[in-house]
């Protein structure tokens, strides 16, 4: 049997984590948050999908190819998180838990 999939999302500027800001920010790059993840989701035997965008469209897009694919997604929509009714659209056609 596969392993359940879990679509990791990240929007627009996380991937400037560690180096943007870091004084509020951190200095965990994208990379270690995704290794940090992996670790997590191997342990917990599940598949994991890592992705970000700087574009809004490619994230919608992205949640879509989640649909029936994966069984949750854990998202970080960024700057989208206040602004954007496509992303929020797109995550209430998926099925299953999102976070």
């Amino acid at each position: 049997m596969p392993q359940p999939l879990v679509h990791v999302l990240n929007g627009p500027n996380l991937n400037l984590r560690g180096t943007r800001q870091p004084e509020i920010y951190g200095r965990d790059t994208l990379a270690d948050l995704e290794a940090r993840c992996r670790a997590t989701a191997a342990r917990l035997g599940l598949g994991l999908a890592f992705h970000q965008t700087n574009h809004e469209g490619v994230l919608v897009d992205l949640i879509q190819a989640a649909r029936g694919v994966a069984q949750g997604i854990v998202i970080n929509p960024a700057a989208y998180t206040h602004t954007s009714v496509a992303v929020l659209d797109a995550l209430h056609a998926f099925e299953g838990p999102v976070i």
